[in-house]
């Protein structure tokens, strides 16, 4: 055997035995392989939506599904943040996490307001629901809002985990989202 098919050969070796011992975690391909601890769904990451200028929004998560109890999206945990100036209107407001729920690169995540100031006072206690799609550079943002008003003008009985279609996009280089996809035991 010449040296380069030897070298090829060892080469794929050692790929092979490393993706038989390296660690698994869940991926948009299915579930991790049996026994491997896998990683818990999560919605991270922060951008600004791409909207005109002078009209800001910016909107933040850290939101988690429990590692050890990941088949159940409403064992959720975190908070996101968003902010929305334009003109002499706006505020920012924070909402505990209540459900999360990702597959593939999409995720839909609620929570109910728990701070809130300006002109986003009237919204805390209110529960919102936001949906990305993880596009990477150009991700996808939509929100509960979108079809009933202003976060304050929410029902009291929005369910949890519901939003609409994420139709927004982010704006370029303003920082981007990270969804990890669930993956329930079957």
């Amino acid at each position: 055997m010449n040296r380069r098919i030897k070298i090829v050969a060892v080469g794929v070796a050692v790929l092979l035995a490393a993706g038989a011992t390296g660690p698994a975690m869940a991926t948009d391909d299915g579930p991790a392989r049996s026994g491997v601890v896998r990683e818990a769904a999560a919605l991270t990451g922060t951008a600004m939506l791409a909207r005109p200028a002078g009209d800001n929004v910016t909107i933040s998560f850290d939101a988690h599904l429990d590692a050890k109890d990941n088949d159940n999206p409403l064992n959720a945990r975190g908070t996101f943040r968003f902010s929305h100036y334009v003109g002499d209107w706006g505020g920012k407001a924070e909402a505990k996490v209540d459900c999360l729920i990702t597959g593939g690169k999409v995720a839909v995540v609620s929570g109910v307001v728990t701070k809130a100031d300006r002109d986003l006072k009237a919204a805390v206690g209110k529960r919102v629901g936001i949906s990305v799609h993880d596009l990477g550079e150009r991700d996808r943002l939509g929100y509960s809002w979108a079809a009933l008003g202003l976060p304050q003008e929410s029902p009291d009985n929005l369910p949890k985990c519901i939003s609409s279609a994420p139709f927004e996009k982010t704006k370029p280089g303003s920082g981007t989202f990270r969804v990890l996809p669930w993956e329930p035991r079957r």
